[in-house]
């Protein structure tokens, strides 16, 4: 109540407690994982100022605005999926702050001049979250361990992926950025090595095959170096794996690379080529490029038979537009 010189009945005198902030997540395209997050599992907003006398109202709260990579799937404890931030910007508000409480300003009536009455603020709201992140790229690199996956990307944009000749060097995806002629650019996706089994989990092979999920289009790189190696069957598996993890992804127009050439004499080329075509008969829909990673041969062609693939995909609406 107001109380002061000279003003004995001054009434109430309240004001309202402000807005508790509220949680948002926000896409950023300059993150491509969650390490800053590492060490903050809780995450909370600010609490609004209170109410106080001559009838001054709390401040509200500035919102907390956590940056996410593009491409990050958020689901709740059951697993339901609650958002999906695909574009550079998008927003999802996590956890909503609660409302301030009501000075005894607000009770004022005809009836009742002198309320006393007030209420408290709600607390704001508490979730378990769960982020996963499935990467962007207009065309993912797919093949068993030790392809030459990784080296194809170095040798096609200035990414620098970790390179060595042993299985399973890349553990993780990465991204880079391909430049075409007409000012054209391709985003790549390294994805690991799929082995076997990988669509039953074996090899990480879930941790690995969400990425595929948003690619338009599959660069299947296959080695040619070691001895007896069978491109037909490493087709057929990465295939195979693609169609156990989602029928769909079996579907998406593919280019199949073959690894490694510089390493097989000229005149055995066409007739492996041929080999090839022959082994796969009615699964051979689509093209072939016979080359080698490590020399940049046949890189620039697969690239550029890229460009009409995936002018004929629909946007899935999750395409990002590198900066």
């Amino acid at each position: 109540m107001r109380r002061e010189m000279f003003v004995p009945k001054g009434g109430p005198d309240g004001g309202d407690g402000g807005r508790g902030g509220s949680v948002w997540l926000v896409a950023d395209g300059s993150l491509n994982e969650f390490s800053h997050l590492m060490h903050r599992p809780h995450l909370r907003a600010a609490h609004g100022a209170h109410g106080r006398g001559r009838d001054c109202f709390g401040a509200s709260a500035e919102d907390l605005e956590v940056l996410v990579p593009v491409g990050t799937i958020v689901r709740d404890d059951q697993g339901h999926q609650l958002a999906d931030l695909v574009e550079v910007g998008q927003r999802f508000e996590a956890a909503k702050g609660g409302r301030g409480g009501l000075g005894n300003l607000n009770f004022v009536s005809a009836t009742n001049q002198a309320p006393t009455e007030c209420t408290p603020g709600e607390p704001g709201e508490e979730r378990e979250l769960d982020l996963e992140l499935q990467l962007i790229a207009d065309c993912g690199l797919v093949g068993l361990p030790n392809a030459g996956k990784s080296t194809f990307l170095a040798q096609a944009t200035s990414a620098d992926p970790r390179i060595a000749d042993y299985p399973f060097t890349t553990l993780s995806p990465h991204l880079g950025v391909a430049a075409l002629e007409g000012d054209r650019q391709l985003v790549l996706a390294d994805i690991p090595g799929l082995i076997e089994g990988a669509a039953e989990g074996a090899g990480l092979g879930h941790d690995f095959l969400r990425h595929v999920a948003r690619t338009r289009v599959l660069i299947h790189v296959v080695d040619l170096d070691p001895p007896g190696a069978d491109a037909a069957e490493a087709h057929r598996t990465i295939l195979g794996e693609l169609k156990a993890f989602d029928a769909e992804l079996a579907t998406r127009p593919r280019i199949l690379f073959l690894n490694k050439a510089d390493l097989i004499p000229e005149d055995l080329r066409t007739d492996m080529v041929e080999e090839l075509r022959s082994a796969l008969g009615a699964e051979m829909e689509t093209t072939v490029v016979l080359g080698s990673s490590a020399t940049g041969e046949g890189v620039r062609d697969v690239l550029n038979a890229c460009w009409p693939l995936l002018e004929r995909q629909p946007d899935r609406g999750w395409s990002v537009k590198p900066e």
